[in-house]
């Protein structure tokens, strides 16, 4: 149906359902079994500023507190600001002190997250406070007497015209997409979205223009309202010299779910697991600090909103990639309350990790919103100002969706672009953070269709200040034609590597036809990052992630099992690249448990032997599960959680210390972790380079060696030849290191190669050993054969002529 032939069937069917009970009146007027929100008369509102954006409390005229409200919203013809109370809540009740921190509030969760949603069936007051100064699309003022913990969203007024991408609906109250933190809203207790969250009537009986159809209906007490928060950072705590500032060369990341990390942690106090004070606790920074981590990538801590299918099958989002707040802690996590108390806590959260050297990285979702596409709830930018936050089609009702998630935001736009980026700086300056990861950062360099590396998102950051100083990590591809650019990305950034998950995966399944591939990834991927003044640690090198396997199920399972998901298990990738080592699942068999273990080793020591930033997923190191499931978005639940009894477990308890000792050898060894690419030259007189590459026979690898069938490869990294100088100036040197490894199912006599590379060799990692301890100080001739276990890494220091077997 044409878009002149649609406007004319919703026009009919509204006339036509004048005359009747369920007609388009069901969708005005308040919700009849709804939360009572009563209106109250407006306050003074005085001109205030156009900047910054947001709820900015501060002294105002004559001396006067009050808050600053500033809002863009370019398409609108009148914007409402809208502040609630609880007449039965205490004055200054749950407002956080001027130190940022916590007041007595402990009550609602927020949009999203655990608890009632704030439907407490108690009378909420409603003051609606028109803003009328309009300065370069800006709409602002300033009113007196509000203080941080002051609840607060916005009403805004204009054209409901869908065919040309208009969605203006003053019934729908929306989101700041600055607020600085989140409270209540639709929570855990709905059975599915309400349908006043939507500024179409979602059940309208023609579902192909429901999304044309206006809804009327209040949507105040069922959405997420932005709160009030003091600015300032008490005790200026994120002066520079406080961040670990850990050289990318120098770190290991370890992707860690906030609730998920610390749920069924013993040693965190119950009240605090699950929140980011459990993450600062004690007990879980020790973990960190053993384990020799530099730096923890959370998985979203965006505020994020549930997705309407997950609630209806008795689901929720716990990943979080479904934002709707840029600048708010996710209020879900916070133990200490959700009225700004959860502000202070990221904050007190952060500072725990540096002082124990662990920097923090965000996951980071600017790539879409929660409000998904036409037919999506109306939360935020969508009603503020749909054509001027996202990417439409041609057909305007439509959206560009380069995400998978419904929408695209459209960062061409000066206004989205600034959105972000303030963003970004907020969380540096002002929450303490060292970095980001973009999800999907292919669908930020796009310009108007094209993914474009001088896109304006990847210029503006290439020169900011602030943000040009901190770890940027892509995931370098989107859903979008074109979209996948890993190894594009310009020289400030890194990658997520999947071209070594993939290599190293089917390497040690089995599947790899020779080991070309592999000896790229190992040595740090100059094929893909050897441009532009790149260097080796542009390559975040994983195994497994989020999405996906965890380390042991991916020995464990050949095949997903979502069923638990309820979509029948469709979705998650079946290109798993996984062996189960002869049995589906969980497995009573002895040979194969200890082969999984054996497997697991391997992955993990080819991992933290490679160059580039290897990346960990939390409880990979001591063997979780997700019993088979590959994509556990909506499992908040065991399933996620980290299960910290694996600890006590004997051959999980062994895999930790190996990860560990293996951690610790990176950090005292820089030929692990180097700054340059190898050149592959010999730079002496004898023949030694920097790298070499060995068969089984203990020969240099030639051209032909490097096309044959194999699953064995030697590789010889110096230590004599590593770039750069220390900071006092003198060279860098260190250890040398062989590293064979050895897929095959059967053991293999591999010749150790003799001078000018070694005389004799130490062994410090023999994967094929449950125990290592029983591995080092065996040392081994030069020119002998050594035996390789089946399926097993040897990793040898090479010994100078002076201590010859």
């Amino acid at each position: 149906m044409s878009s002149a032939a649609d406007q004319e069937a919703v026009q009919g069917a509204r006339t036509r359902g004048r005359d009747r009970p369920d007609g388009p009146r069901a969708a005005s007027g308040a919700h009849n079994g709804g939360p009572d929100t009563r209106k109250a008369p407006a306050r003074t509102v005085w001109p205030g500023t156009p900047t910054p954006l947001g709820a900015r409390f501060r002294v105002g005229p004559d001396g006067v507190a009050g808050t600053n409200f500033a809002l863009w919203a370019g398409g609108a013809e009148a914007v409402e600001l809208c502040l609630f109370d609880d007449p039965d809540d205490d004055a200054g009740r749950g407002r956080p002190g001027s130190d940022g921190r916590p007041g007595s509030f402990g009550g609602q969760r927020p949009f999203g997250g655990p608890g009632n949603g704030g439907r407490s069936g108690g009378r909420t007051v409603e003051t609606r406070c028109p803003l009328t100064e309009l300065t370069h699309e800006i709409w602002h003022g300033f009113v007196p007497g509000v203080l941080p913990g002051q609840r607060y969203g916005f009403r805004v007024h204009g054209r409901w015209d869908p065919w040309t991408g208009a969605r203006f609906n003053p019934a729908k109250l929306l989101l700041d997409p600055y607020a600085r933190a989140v409270d209540a809203g639709a929570g855990d207790d709905y059975g599915a979205l309400p349908p006043e969250v939507y500024g179409h009537v979602r059940d309208w009986p023609q579902q192909h223009v429901a999304d044309t159809v206006r809804d009327d209906r209040d949507s105040a007490p069922y959405v997420p309202k932005g709160v009030v928060v003091h600015d300032d950072a008490p005790d200026d705590e994120w002066c520079e010299d406080r961040r670990p500032k850990t050289p990318w060369a120098d770190s290991v990341i370890y992707e860690v779910h906030v609730r998920g990390f610390t749920k069924l942690h013993p040693g965190v106090p119950e009240e605090l697991r699950g929140t980011y004070a459990g993450l600062a606790h004690p007990a879980a920074v020790e973990h960190l600090v053993r384990l020799g981590v530099t730096a923890v990538e959370l998985l979203p801590v965006h505020q994020f909103a549930h997705e309407d299918h997950l609630l209806r099958r008795g689901l929720r989002n716990y990943w979080g990639y479904n934002s709707i707040g840029y600048f708010a802690p996710h209020a879900a996590y916070a133990a200490s309350g959700t009225r700004g108390q959860q502000v202070g806590e990221f904050r007190r959260m952060v500072r725990a990790l540096h002082e124990a050297g662990i920097e923090v990285i965000l996951d980071v979702v600017y790539n879409h919103t929660a409000e998904a596409g036409e037919l999506g709830p109306m939360l935020s930018l969508k009603g503020i100002d749909n054509r001027g936050y996202y990417r439409l089609q041609d057909d305007a009702r439509r959206y560009a969706d380069y995400t998978g998630c419904g929408n695209t935001l459209h960062v061409v736009q000066p206004q989205v672009l600034r959105l972000i980026t303030d963003s970004l700086r907020y969380w540096v300056s002002e929450m303490g953070v060292d970095g980001f990861r973009f999800d999907l950062a292919a669908a930020l360099a796009r310009s108007f269709h094209d993914v474009d590396m001088l896109s304006p998102f990847l210029a503006v950051i290439a020169q900011d200040p602030v943000l040009r100083r901190v770890k940027l990590i892509a995931e370098p591809w989107d859903v979008g034609s074109g979209g996948y650019q890993v190894g594009a990305f310009p020289p400030l950034w890194t990658e997520w590597n999947d071209r070594y998950r993939g290599a190293v995966r089917d390497f040690w399944r089995g599947a790899l036809p020779d080991v070309r591939d592999l000896g790229y990834r190992l040595s740090g991927s100059s094929d893909l990052y050897a441009w532009g003044g790149r260097r080796p640690y542009a390559s975040v090198n994983f195994v497994t992630a989020h999405d996906g396997f965890t380390l042991r199920d991916l020995v464990s399972y050949e095949r997903k099992h979502n069923e638990a998901n309820g979509e029948g298990n469709r979705d998650g990738s079946d290109d798993n690249r996984s062996w189960n080592c002869g049995a589906e699942g969980e497995s009573a068999d002895a040979d194969v448990r200890a082969l999984r273990r054996r497997q697991l080793r391997n992955l993990m020591t080819t991992l933290l032997l490679s160059t580039g930033v290897p990346m960990l997923v939390a409880g990979d190191e001591m063997g979780r599960t997700q019993r088979g499931s590959n994509n556990a978005y909506c499992q908040d639940n065991e399933v996620s959680w980290v299960d910290w009894g694996l600890r006590d477990e004997p051959g999980w308890r062994e895999l930790f210390a190996l990860t560990s000792r293996l951690i610790a050898l990176r950090h005292r060894h820089p030929v692990l972790r180097r700054r340059a690419f190898f050149s592959g030259r010999a730079h002496s007189a004898d023949g030694l380079r920097d790298l070499a590459w060995f068969t089984a026979r203990g020969t240099e690898m030639t051209e032909a060696d490097w096309y044959a069938p194999a699953a064995t490869l030697g590789m010889y990294l110096s230590g004599r030849d590593i770039p750069g100088r220390d900071a006092r100036g003198a060279p860098v040197t260190d250890d040398s290191f062989l590293a064979v490894l050895h897929a095959a199912a059967d053991p293999l006599d591999f010749v150790l190669p003799g001078r000018p590379w070694a005389a004799a060799y130490e062994v410090l990692v023999d994967t094929s050993l449950e125990e290592q301890g029983r591995a080092p100080e065996t040392l081994l001739a030069a020119g002998a054969a050594v035996t390789l276990a089946a399926r097993s890494v040897l990793l040898l220091r090479a010994v100078p002529g002076e201590r010859e077997a």
